[in-house]
């Protein structure tokens, strides 16, 4: 589990996140979200020991993350970011740089570390394109690989910042359900969704923040009934039931 100890960070000595205390619990999915600037992506890096705190602690299973060396930090906290640059490499070779953290120099991957590429490349469905360019696909086509590696990586705790944006809804429906799928096999995901609905939908928590504090952390029934979102996104959320109060679905309005 990862808990935050009164935390504040940012960068060149701006607070960005203040004096925030959490505690991502395992086997869960989180959802951050919030007004743009609020410090969402700041809070997953914070978290994920990509960003330093100026004050305060990070502790996976009551350990320091400044206490970890990275290749151990590496084989238990895996990112996955917004923004990056796409290699010029094949799907394959991408997933088998998630087994880097396993593998000594000069990091010639064993039978092992192929079996598990291979049984990645399986479970997300991209094996027809396993030898193809990355750079050839699509977003979402590209979306998969990615997690792929994130999955051969192998962690147990897993940050995805922003895993639906500029994707087709069907790829964003489809990304959702593979996160969905990494909770049922025991990960525990974090993330970063700008998409209101879906957090609501997918998540077993929320973390609204709000000028870089939490404002609320609970369930989504709890987030919803405490108004918070209305009262921060100035709008309307109603919740339908569909298919029998199978499942919920939520609107905004003005």
């Amino acid at each position: 589990m990862i808990s935050l100890r009164k935390v504040t960070a940012g960068y060149n000595g701006v607070k960005i996140i203040k004096n925030i205390s959490i505690s991502f619990e395992k086997s869960t999915i989180t959802s951050i979200i919030g007004k743009n600037g609020c410090g969402k992506t700041t809070l997953l890096k914070t978290s994920s020991n990509l960003l330093k705190p100026f004050f305060g602690d990070v502790m996976l299973n009551n350990v320091s993350l400044s206490d970890m060396p990275n290749n151990q930090l590496a084989k238990q906290i895996s990112f996955l970011p917004q923004i990056r640059v796409v290699p010029n490499i094949t799907c394959h070779n991408l997933v088998m740089h998630g087994r880097f953290p396993y593998l000594g120099f000069p990091r010639i991957p064993q039978k092992a570390d192929k079996l598990i590429v291979e049984s990645a490349i399986d479970k997300m469905g991209i094996t027809e394109y396993k030898n193809t360019n990355i750079q050839e696909l699509s977003g979402g086509e590209r979306q998969k690989v990615y997690i792929a590696m994130v999955l051969a990586q192998d962690t147990d705790i897993i940050f995805l910042d922003e895993p639906t944006t500029y994707l087709d809804i069907n790829h964003q429906l489809e990304i959702l359900e593979i996160i969905k799928e990494l909770k049922r096999i025991g990960k525990t995901i974090v993330m970063v969704l700008h998409d209101l609905s879906n957090a609501l939908s997918y998540s077993d928590k929320i973390c609204l923040m709000e000028k870089g504090e939490v404002a609320i952390y609970d369930t989504p029934q709890a987030v919803l009934d405490s108004k918070e979102l209305d009262r921060i996104f100035n709008v309307k959320c109603e919740r339908v039931y569909v298919n029998n109060r199978e499942s919920k679905q939520y609107f905004f309005s003005l």
